[in-house]
């Protein structure tokens, strides 16, 4: 017999116990009379095995109680055998419902709102299709890069919420196959994109990456999260889940080049993750990317970074005016203060506007 808060299950052998305590019958002889070992009818009565149907026609003709009064009763057990299992489990599952921010995930549409921790905890075992939350944070179901600014319990479980729900809104998008020479051809298209004031362009960015093959999508911000990007594949389909954590239109663009070096560099092929020196070989990746280093050799030689010759080398380089002042402040050309006021600012509450358009 196994209890839970609202549930009982009773395996079918307090049944089979009962008849042969009113016949006076011992489990030997029972066991004679239906031709199995004593073994199994000890098993069979403790309810450790399965009372199949094979057992219940011989039930009928030993006992007199037909068949399916049997095979009934096995299944009722088995049903709340496995109900009130879940219902003590939920006690376990309580540990691992505090690490998820449940509230913020219902108000951003991710999980229904409810107040109920049982529910909570099933929501979250159907969003991460799991069945117990402890299996979230096993690497093998999803190994994933990522550009984070800190290493929390909360931002982890933030990382992995923010993951699956990338890969969710992937299932939804159709792409050509995925093609790493063509990313890189295509590199120089995304790098005109930076130099757009607004999120105008955030269509035309996933289409680009759609057709090389690779799902951009544009995350909600979860509060601990540090996160502002995340790269990983998900059967056969390359998945860039990209934040607007800063609104900062440099930070966005860094991050997402920082996701394209680690597809360029098969980071995302390795079955434990990335390690901190890939992460490092990605920034680096990224850097030049965006700025080819020989043309940025040639404007820091010049030592004039005045608003003008600013806009002047975005302009011949091909790249945001943001890109470059946030390359000169990481560089100690500037301080980072300095020209704040013309860095261009991404919403990032357009997040759920982006999310719903749809990708053909």
């Amino acid at each position: 017999m196994v209890e839970s808060r609202n549930y009982i299950a009773t395996p079918p052998g307090e049944t089979i116990k009962e008849q042969l305590e009113f016949r006076g019958m011992t489990q030997k002889e029972f066991a004679g009379r239906m031709d199995m070992s004593e073994k199994h009818i000890s098993r069979l009565i403790n309810g450790t095995v399965h009372l199949t149907p094979d057992v219940a026609e011989r039930l009928e003709l030993v006992l007199g109680v037909p068949a399916d009064f049997w095979n009934r009763l096995e299944a009722i057990y088995q049903e709340k055998l496995a109900k009130a299992v879940r219902e003590n489990k939920m006690k376990e599952e309580l540990r691992w419902l505090r690490k998820f921010p449940y509230k913020e995930l219902s108000d951003l549409d991710i999980v229904p709102e409810t107040k109920d921790r049982n529910e909570r905890i099933t929501n979250l075992c159907k969003f991460f299709e799991v069945t117990s939350l402890s299996l979230v944070e096993k690497k093998q179901l999803q190994p994933i890069a990522c550009r984070k600014l800190s290493d929390t319990d909360k931002s982890f479980y933030a990382m992995l919420t923010l993951a699956q729900y990338a890969k969710l809104k992937a299932r939804d998008i159709s792409l050509e196959p995925f093609s790493k020479k063509k990313l890189q051809e295509r590199l120089e298209e995304i790098r005109k994109l930076t130099c757009h004031e607004t999120m105008d362009m955030a269509i035309e960015l996933q289409e680009v990456f759609r057709s090389c093959g690779v799902a951009l999508i544009y995350l909600p911000h979860l509060a601990g999260s540090f996160l502002h990007g995340i790269t990983f594949e998900d059967n056969n389909k390359i998945i860039i889940g990209i934040t607007f954590r800063s609104h900062d239109a440099d930070r966005f663009w860094f991050s997402l080049f920082h996701e394209i070096a680690h597809i360029l560099l098969s980071h995302i092929y390795q079955s434990e993750g990335v390690s901190e020196e890939d992460e490092k070989d990605a920034n680096r990746k990224a850097q030049d990317l965006l700025i080819p280093p020989e043309k940025l050799q040639k404007f820091y030689e010049k030592n004039c970074f005045t608003l003008e010759s600013i806009r002047t080398f975005a302009a011949k380089t091909g790249i945001g005016f943001s890109i470059v002042l946030g390359r000169l402040q990481h560089d100690g050309k500037l301080t980072f203060q300095c020209f704040n006021q013309y860095r261009a600012k991404y919403d990032g509450n357009d997040h759920r506007i982006l999310a719903e358009r749809p990708i053909t």
